[in-house]
């Protein structure tokens, strides 16, 4: 990439421009998933409530978004909302519904600019009405677009998804559409909400905590896991691109077999 290039990405913050030098362009991870934790604490240090760290950390998803379209990436994926967290107050979750919609909104036409392909992760069907109708709005208009592939995992849970696979191919093999002798990887992939999706090779956890929190549990297999202090509303485009820097110094390891950062 070139420098022109390089200042159409980032813009002109010198330490942005700079941690981007160090980045091989050609060996990009393709999928980029986050999970955005620290949006509580956020709020509370600033004697704020909870919700006000959920909408401040709307900006943040704006600008990791745009990042990651701009640099090429192929897929990104968030974990915005898990299944454990239908347990939190009530107040709370129809205020994180209602960022929801109006994210939707508000960033449709972004998406649509900038060739975004929007689409979600998990259970769509027990989101309520409103969200459900604003969110599938949002994937079928950007339904065309052919760059980033960008996801909201959404009532998701990683034991779940793999619960409902199971369920799904034991119905099939029971009606003798599937030869259980025939289950493999493959096939489970298939069947997996992100089958769409490549597998992701960098997962970013925000707030400092040590934990995968039942998200991708199979698609993360052997992804690399960056872990910063930043809380989620503080992450910006320049956390990204070190996230980016330190997964290209890593070298990966397959069940064993080594390969240079960003080769099969």
């Amino acid at each position: 990439m070139t420098r022109a290039q390089v200042l159409e990405v980032i813009g002109s913050d010198r330490d942005e421009q700079a941690t981007a030098a160090l980045i091989d362009f050609d060996r990009l991870p393709r999928h980029v998933a986050i999970i955005m934790d620290g949006n509580g604490r956020w709020a509370k240090s600033r004697f704020l409530p909870r919700l006000e760290g959920h909408r401040a950390g709307v900006e943040s998803v704006r600008s990791v978004v745009e990042t990651a379209a701009r640099l090429g990436l192929e897929a990104l994926t968030v974990y915005a909302f898990s299944t454990e967290n239908w347990k939190r107050p009530t107040d709370e979750v129809s205020g994180l519904m209602g960022l929801l919609k109006l994210y939707i909104r508000r960033e449709l036409r972004t998406l649509q600019d900038n060739n975004i392909r929007f689409g979600v992760v998990g259970g769509l069907d027990g989101l309520p009405k409103d969200v459900q109708d604003e969110l599938r709005r949002g994937i079928a208009e950007t339904s065309q677009m052919t760059g980033l592939k960008f996801s909201l995992a959404l009532n998701y849970s990683g034991r779940s998804e793999l619960t409902d696979v199971v369920r799904r191919i034991a119905v099939a093999a029971k009606a003798g559409t599937i030869d259980p002798e025939t289950i493999d990887e493959a096939l489970i992939e298939r069947h997996l909400f992100t089958a769409h999706l490549p597998e992701p090779d960098l997962l970013i956890r925000t707030s400092g905590e040590m934990r995968v929190s039942n998200f991708l549990l199979w698609q993360i297999a052997y992804a690399e896991i960056w872990v910063t202090d930043v809380l989620w509303p503080d992450f910006r485009r320049r956390h990204l691109l070190q996230a980016i820097v330190d997964f290209q110094k890593r070298e990966r390891r397959y069940g064993g077999i080594t390969s240079a950062t960003g080769k099969a």
